[in-house]
């Protein structure tokens, strides 16, 4: 599912120059007084507006742009690796984060297919990292390689953060609940067996925790889509028009990879096909997807529509 891939700059293959002619905002400039270097957070949010602000950074620090969305659920896991490991690197990377549905052009600049997708940029030019949601342990191994070839390509500066250390928020946040800290640091670690664990009991100790429900969807989602070939399972799905398990492995893949109404519409096809009697584990799993997409989107409520239709 993920091919990390930095060793090599992609030049000509994305084009920015559109996006990289664009003046700064002013709001994005740091202020007056503030040592030269400075940001105001390794962590930011970078639009289409904003963005020559992180090609210009690129050319101190390597600039890592995360490509994810509010509906998708394994954007959610990856994100938090990726600034936990950022922010660990001292000001030797930055972390732009990039909302596609909220900006379109960029979007369409990084041939944002499938997401999260994760693109550096270094000078000014962009390098490939990996699509889907990786363990923490892997993110570390891709940016160690960035960083060389950062180094290779004469960008090797460090970033100091205006007004301090951004530790200091983070330590007035409140603690997760144990369990929920226990699944997140299986997920970090790559053990999503052990976080699906730790939810599931975490919803037996209060079957209304809507987190814990959240997280277990999403993270039996990355469990099921560990090491699977996109190509193979569409073969297999095509294969087997009917067979629950084939069309239930290239859905899983379709909605990790931002391709959520082929997911839904496979899956509700699929429903329509099937006797009343089979029709059980189809639902179910429409329902988990459904909530890893988040019932407020648009796309779960018009999947959920045409599911009542075929129930009733």
């Amino acid at each position: 599912m993920t091919d990390p891939a930095p060793g090599a700059v992609m030049r000509g293959a994305v084009d920015l120059s559109a996006l990289r002619n664009r003046p700064a905002s002013p709001a994005a400039a740091p202020d007056a007084g503030e040592p030269a270097g400075a940001v105001a957070s390794l962590v930011m949010d970078v639009t289409d507006a904003t963005f020559p602000q992180a090609l210009e950074l690129s050319r101190t620090v390597p600039v890592v742009v995360d490509l994810w969305a509010e509906w998708c659920g394994p954007c959610k896991q990856l994100s938090p690796i990726l600034e936990k490991v950022v922010l660990e690197l001292e000001g030797r990377v930055v972390l732009a984060k990039v909302d596609v549905d909220a900006n379109p052009q960029l979007s369409q600049a990084f041939r944002a297919q499938s997401i999260p997708m994760v693109v550096a940029l270094i000078a000014g030019q962009p390098v490939p990292l990996f699509t889907g949601a990786v363990p923490e342990q892997q993110v570390r191994e891709v940016f160690a390689q960035l960083l060389q070839v950062a180094s290779q390509n004469g960008v090797s500066g460090r970033l100091e953060v205006a007004g301090g250390d951004e530790s200091a928020e983070e330590a007035g946040e409140p603690p997760l609940p144990p369990l929920h800290a226990e699944a997140y640091d299986a997920i970090e670690a790559g053990d999503y067996p052990r976080a699906i664990a730790a939810y599931e009991k975490a919803l037996v100790e209060n079957p209304r925790d809507a987190d814990a429900r959240a997280g277990l969807g999403q993270v039996r989602l990355l469990d099921r889509i560990q090491g699977a070939d996109l190509q193979a399972a569409r073969a297999a799905a095509a294969a087997d028009p009917t067979g629950i398990e084939a069309q239930f492995a290239v859905a899983d893949l379709d909605v990790a990879g931002g391709h959520v109404e082929d997911a839904f519409g496979r899956l509700l096809d699929l429903f329509a096909a099937l006797p009343s009697d089979e029709r059980g584990p189809v639902r179910e799993r429409l329902l988990e997807l459904f909530g890893v997409v988040g019932d407020a989107d648009p796309r779960v409520v018009a999947a959920r529509g045409r599911l009542a239709s075929l129930l009733f």
